[in-house]
């Protein structure tokens, strides 16, 4: 087996397990997770190497200094046992750091972008004060021009990043895909009716919109009670919206949850629902990985058409959509399978047809291992 390195900074991020995922799917390729912090212990099982294994990159002016001129000589410190086939960088700002790298290991980068990254405006990068990326906005063209592949998680990001500028002769669609060998429905849901939100508690992920539908669903469905999973810099106000609109012991904010607590969650649910929006920073849902979780789970998905949802959730046939911050109709979706038992069971089983046909990992993986083979 081949070695590739698999490149995010905070690695192991409880968020983002589709990227362990798919490194353990690959096949024939192994995968070496590198970055510069492991973000949790869960990543102990994974073979690993982060700059904060190197005594010295733990002082501040190094860090200070990495992370300001990208300089790739730590990491090559790291890999000096290894001889990678490649470099896949997970986010743009990843990318352009992992640039200098690719150059002096020789190596092809491959970079995939995932939502903010393509979406986010140059404003609001500028805007953020973080040096990654303002390099970012920076050195894009760079990667534009010298990166070998640019993997786009749906159509949408597609168009986004080429309208960044990427060219289309190296930018292609890839969907990451779930595990619906692993991830299977349940035949026992809740006895009450129960919405599942599962998101980070950031303005793109809508939930302030929810908690205004919810509100009208409980004038129908007094029992209905809404599982919000995450947690983010919203909490704090979201709390206190859920308390003003008198939903108190309705909403139950469960905080982060591994992930095998969130599909066991999903398999209860009647509803699963993300009500993404358009932030002001311009950041929208690349395609949204817990739609297609809750998909694998045959649970029917009520979410917005935004980014690449539209994507993953097929109106009317796996789950319904309706436009950004339409409250009324967001509540009138959410009425409607939760009042018809029927309609939830085909969706649903829509649902996990349509997952296991078009986002399947070990399918998924296959032709990632594939593209992989074409670079090297």
């Amino acid at each position: 087996m081949r070695d590739v390195v698999l490149f995010r900074h905070q690695l192991f991020k409880v968020s983002e397990t589709f990227i362990t995922q798919q490194g353990a799917a690959l096949g024939t390729f192994s995968p070496i997770y590198l970055g510069r912090k492991r973000y949790s212990r869960h990543g102990d099982k994974f073979r690993s190497l982060a700059l904060e294994d190197i005594p010295r990159q733990r002082s501040l002016h190094n860090k200070i200094w990495q992370v300001t001129t990208r300089d790739a000589r730590p990491y090559v410190e790291l890999l000096r046992n290894y001889s990678p086939a490649l470099i896949h960088a997970h986010f743009g700002v990843e990318g352009v750091y992992g640039l200098p790298l690719a150059r002096a290991l020789d190596v092809p980068l491959i970079t995939t972008f995932h939502g903010f990254d393509a979406t986010t405006s140059r404003k609001s990068l500028l805007a953020s004060g973080s040096p990654a990326w303002i390099n970012y906005l920076i050195h894009r063209q760079d990667l534009a021009r010298s990166g070998e592949l640019f993997i786009c998680v749906s159509e949408f990001i597609q168009q986004q990043v080429l309208k960044l500028g990427f060219p289309e002769t190296r930018t292609r669609v890839h969907y990451i895909g779930v595990d619906t060998t692993a991830i299977r429905p349940s035949s026992v849901a809740s006895e009450r009716p129960v919405i599942l939100h599962v998101a980070r508690l950031v303005e793109k992920k809508g939930t302030g919109d929810l908690l205004d539908a919810f509100a009208l669903v409980r004038r129908k469905y007094p029992v209905a009670e809404l599982q919000i999973v995450g947690e983010g810099p919203l909490e704090h106000s979201l709390r206190a919206k859920a308390e003003s609109l008198g939903l108190g012991d309705h909403v139950h904010f469960l905080g982060a949850r591994r992930h095998e607590d969130v599909l066991t969650l999903m398999r209860k649910a009647w509803v699963f629902c993300l009500p993404s929006i358009t932030a002001k920073s311009g950041d929208a849902e690349g395609l949204g990985m817990v739609l297609l979780e809750a998909a694998a789970c045959g649970v029917p998905s009520v979410a917005t058409r935004h980014g690449g949802i539209p994507e993953a959730v097929i109106h009317g046939v796996t789950g319904l959509l309706q436009g950004e911050h339409d409250i009324a109709g967001l509540a009138g979706n959410l009425n409607e399978l939760l009042g018809d038992a029927g309609l939830r069971s085909q969706m649903g089983g829509a649902a996990r047809r349509h997952a296991v046909e078009k986002f399947d990992l070990a399918k998924q993986s296959s032709l990632l291992a594939d593209i992989y083979r074409k670079l090297l």
